[in-house]
C-alpha cells in the first residue's frame, strides 16, 4: 500500500508540474511577439486547451493497475503522463490508449496476458485501498465486481458520472469500435448507453483528434434537462470541443413556446410533409389576375399574365432555391417590360438596327425600373422574397393555404409564430428550399464591411497613440500599450480573426457541419428530425442511441433500418447493451411486467443488482393525494441521494414522465400510473420510463385500482412503512 501511495503521490506532482508549464507557456504566449497574429491565437488557443484537460484530472487521476505475465506492470487514468527524462515513457496510460485496454475486457478465461488487475479506491488525491483480481486462478472466469458495485450503489449527484474506471467488457468494445459510419447502441433502462456513447466520443476525440477537433462534435438530446445531466461527462474526460442541443435548438435563434398534437406532430414528422412545403412555396409564385401597369419612360406597360407564366417557368426551370431564382423571374419580366417601352417610346424613330441608341435608351429604363416602387411592389407581389419563418407562419394560419399546398387541415393554427419542436426541421429544410436572399446578404456585406473598417481606424489611432513620447501618455494609457501585442497587429486582430471558441461559433451557425453526431433518446425522431441532422454531418459518422420499446413520439422510429438505411445504406452497425446497472432487480421485476404487455418481443435487461428493497404501491383518495406527495418529499429531503415525483400533466408537484427520460434518481415516486397509462397510445412506454428511472427505492401511488402489469407491487398503509 505504501508503495502504491508513494507512486500515485509521484504523479500527481508530474501533473502539478504540468500543469505550471503549461501556465507559464499560456501566460507567455498571451504577452508574446514573435510570429503572426493567427500563429498566436492558435497557440494561445491549444494552451488554454491543454489546461483544460489537466485540470480535470485532480479526481481520480490513477485508477488502476495492470501486471502483466512476464512481470511488468503499468498504471491506468483518466489522462496520460509521460517521463520527459525517459525518452518519454509513459508513467501513466491514458484509459484510451490501446495499451490500457486490457483492463476492461481482461477475464480469467482470456486473461490478454495479464497476471493481475488492480483497482484503487480513492479520495481525492489520497489511495484508501486496493482490490486485486488475478487472472488464470480456479473460479477466476469473470471480472471482480467490487469497484462496479461501489459505483451503482453510490447515490446519485446533480449530473451523470463518468464510468472510466469501471468500463465492462461488453461497454468497452462499443466504446472503441472501429466503424466510420452509423452505429447504433440500443439498450434498455440502466443499461449505460449513453455514458458509453459519451465515452466513446472522448475515445474517438482521442484516436482521430487532428480530423476531429476543428469541426467538433454534436450531441442531441431529448430536453434541456437531460442535457444538463449528462454535460459534465465529457468535460471530466478533458474534451470540450463539444456541442451539446435538443432537436428544438437546431435552428440558431428560434424560441420553441409551444407543443403540437399527436396528428400534427405525426403530419410534420413525415417525409411527405416535403410535397406541402414544395407547393406551399409554389403557391406564392403567382401570376397576376390583372395586367399590372408600369409607368416607364413616359408610357404606360404592363405585366401581364403571359408574361408571368414565362418568367415563372423560367425561374422553376432554373433549379435555383426561390429567393435566388427572384433574379430570373425578375430578368425576364424587366426584358419584357422594357422591350415593351422601348417600343413605344421609339415607335416612328428607332429600330432594332440603332443597336446603340436601343441599348442607351434600355439602359436608361434599367435604371428608371430601379427606383420605380410599383415595379419592386409588383415583384415583391408576384414572386416575393420569402424567409422560412414566414411562409410556414403564414401557411398555418390560413385554411386556404394550407388547401392550396394539399396539407391536412389539422396543422392549422391561430398562432403561426408558436413555434413547435416539429416546425424545427420543416424551418431548416425551408432554408435550403429557399436560399438567401441576395439583396439582405449584399446590406448585411456592406455593413459588416463598414464595421470592419471602423474597427481598422480606431486600431490605426491607437497605433498612432503608441507612437508617442512615452513621457506623453498618462498612466492608464501606458499600461494599454504595454498589454497590447505588436501595434502593427492589432488591426489584424480586428478584421481578420473570430475569438469565439468553437462551441459557440458551432452553435450559432446552421450551416455548420460536424465530424462526428451523437444522438441520443434517438427512437423519437422522426424522419424530419433525420434529415436534419443528416445535413449537420456530412460524413455521416454517427453514433445513435436509444431503446425502441421506449418510443412515445407518434412520429418516432419502429425500426433503426427503416430511419437509417436511406441514408447510410449498408453503412450502419447495430450493438446492443444487455446489463442494468442502474435499476436494482426488485424494481426491474416490475418493470418487466409491464414491458411484457405492451412489448413482448422485447427481453428487458438483466439487473447487475438487487438493493434488498421493495418496490410498493399505496392508493390514496383524491384528497390524500397532495399528502401523500409531500410525506414522500419530506422523507428523501432526509436522506443522501436524489429523488422526483413522476405524474401525469395536470398533477401538481409532479413532472410528467417525458422530462426524465435518461435520468436517473435513487427514489422515485409514481403518481396516477392508471392515468398515465391512459394518456395515449404511447402511455405505456411513458410508464415504463417513470418506473425505471429509480436506483434504490420506487413508491407509487394510485386513485383507481392498480393496472394488472403492476399487480406485483406490495400495498401498504402508507410509504413511511417501508
Amino acid at each position: 500500500m505504501r508503495s502504491e501511495r508513494s507512486y500515485v503521490a509521484g504523479l500527481y506532482l508530474r501533473l502539478d508540474a504540468e500543469r505550471a508549464r503549461v501556465r507559464g507557456e499560456y501566460e507567455s504566449a498571451l504577452r508574446g511577439t514573435g510570429g503572426t497574429p493567427r500563429e498566436r491565437d492558435d497557440q494561445v488557443r491549444a494552451l488554454a486547451k491543454e489546461g483544460k484537460r489537466l485540470a480535470v484530472a485532480d479526481d481520480g487521476l490513477c485508477f488502476g493497475r495492470l501486471d502483466t505475465i512476464s512481470g511488468e506492470h503499468s498504471y491506468v487514468g483518466r489522462i496520460g503522463l509521460f517521463d520527459e527524462e525517459n525518452e518519454y515513457e509513459p508513467v501513466l496510460l491514458d484509459w484510451r490508449a490501446p495499451a490500457a485496454r486490457p483492463f476492461y475486457v481482461a477475464t480469467g478465461a482470456n486473461p490478454e496476458n495479464m497476471r493481475r488487475r488492480r483497482q484503487f479506491h480513492t479520495r481525492g488525491r489520497q489511495v484508501l485501498d486496493f482490490t486485486d483480481e488475478a487472472f488464470g486462478r480456479p473460479g477466476g472466469d469473470e471480472r471482480g465486481d467490487a469497484a462496479l458495485l461501489a459505483a451503482v450503489n453510490a447515490p446519485r449527484g446533480e449530473g451523470m458520472r463518468d464510468i472510466v474506471a469501471t468500463i465492462q467488457a461488453e461497454q468497452d468494445e462499443i466504446i472503441r469500435l472501429d466503424h466510420p459510419g452509423v452505429l447504433v447502441i440500443e439498450g434498455g433502462p440502466g443499461t449505460g448507453k449513453t455514458v458509453v456513447a459519451l465515452h466513446r466520443v472522448a475515445y474517438l476525440l482521442y484516436t482521430h483528434r487532428e480530423r476531429m477537433e476543428r469541426h467538433g462534435v454534436l450531441v442531441v438530446g431529448p430536453n434541456p434537462a437531460f442535457l444538463n445531466h449528462i454535460g459534465r461527462v465529457l468535460p471530466s474526460l478533458g474534451e470540450s470541443d463539444v456541442v451539446f442541443m435538443t432537436t428544438g435548438d437546431l435552428v440558431p435563434g428560434l424560441r420553441v413556446t409551444a407543443e403540437d398534437t399527436g396528428e400534427a406532430a405525426r403530419l410534420k414528422g413525415s417525409l411527405k410533409i416535403l410535397d406541402v412545403l414544395t407547393a406551399a412555396i409554389a403557391d406564392r409564385q403567382r401570376l397576376p389576375e390583372q395586367p399590372v401597369p408600369i409607368t416607364l419612360g413616359g408610357v404606360t406597360v404592363r405585366i401581364d399574365a403571359e408574361t408571368a407564366e414565362w418568367a415563372r417557368e423560367e425561374a422553376r426551370a432554373s433549379g435555383l432555391p426561390h429567393n435566388e431564382a427572384r433574379a430570373v423571374f425578375a430578368e425576364i419580366v424587366t426584358y419584357v417590360v422594357t422591350e415593351r417601352a422601348i417600343g413605344r417610346i421609339g415607335r416612328g424613330w428607332l429600330t432594332r438596327d440603332d443597336r446603340e441608341a436601343w441599348e442607351q435608351l434600355r439602359a436608361d429604363l434599367l435604371k428608371e425600373l430601379a427606383d420605380d416602387d410599383a415595379f419592386t411592389a409588383a415583384l415583391d407581389d408576384l414572386w416575393p422574397v420569402l424567409t422560412p419563418e414566414a411562409l410556414l407562419a403564414s401557411l398555418y394560419i390560413s385554411p386556404e393555404r394550407l388547401r392550396a399546398a394539399g396539407a391536412d387541415p389539422a396543422l392549422w393554427r391561430a398562432d403561426g409564430e408558436a413555434w413547435t419542436v416539429p416546425d424545427v426541421p420543416l424551418l431548416d429544410e425551408l432554408v435550403d428550399l429557399l436560399g438567401r436572399d441576395k439583396a439582405a446578404d449584399k446590406a448585411a456585406e456592406a455593413e459588416a464591411e463598414r464595421e470592419r473598417t471602423a474597427e481598422a481606424e480606431y486600431a490605426a489611432g491607437v497605433m498612432d497613440i503608441m507612437k508617442l513620447d512615452r513621457e506623453e501618455l498618462d498612466e492608464d494609457v501606458q499600461l494599454v500599450a504595454e498589454n497590447l501585442l505588436y501595434a502593427e497587429d492589432l488591426a489584424d486582430r480586428f478584421v481578420e480573426r473570430d475569438t469565439r471558441e468553437l462551441v459557440e461559433r458551432a452553435a450559432a451557425d446552421r450551416d455548420w457541419t460536424y465530424r462526428h453526431v451523437v444522438v441520443d433518446e434517438a427512437q423519437e425522431l422522426s424522419e424530419m428530425d433525420w434529415r436534419v441532422l443528416m445535413r449537420r454531418c456530412p460524413g455521416r459518422s454517427f453514433t445513435v442511441v436509444g431503446d425502441l420499446a421506449q418510443r412515445r413520439s407518434v412520429a418516432g422510429a419502429t425500426s433503426w433500418a427503416e430511419m437509417l438505411e436511406p441514408y447510410v445504406p449498408g453503412r450502419w452497425v447495430y450493438r446492443p447493451l444487455s446489463v442494468n446497472y442502474r435499476t436494482p432487480a426488485e424494481i426491474m421485476t416490475v418493470a418487466a411486467a409491464l414491458l411484457a404487455e405492451f412489448a413482448p418481443e422485447v427481453r428487458p435487461p438483466d439487473s447487475v443488482r438487487a438493493c434488498g428493497v421493495l418496490p410498493w404501491a399505496r392508493r390514496v383518495t383524491e384528497d390524500e393525494l397532495p399528502g401523500a406527495i409531500e410525506e414522500f418529499v419530506r422523507e428523501e429531503d432526509g436522506r443522501e441521494g436524489t429523488s422526483v415525483v413522476i405524474g401525469p400533466p395536470g398533477v401538481p408537484g409532479t413532472v410528467p414522465a417525458s422530462e426524465t427520460k435518461g435520468l436517473e434518481y435513487d427514489a422515485v415516486l409514481v403518481v396516477a400510473p392508471e392515468r398515465i397509462l391512459a394518456e395515449g397510445p404511447r402511455g405505456a412506454a411513458d410508464l415504463y420510463v417513470a418506473l425505471t428511472r429509480a436506483t434504490q427505492r420506487l413508491g407509487v401511488l394510485h386513485q383507481d385500482p392498480l393496472p394488472h402489469s403492476l399487480s406485483g407491487l406490495a400495498e401498504i398503509g402508507t410509504p413511511a412503512a417501508t
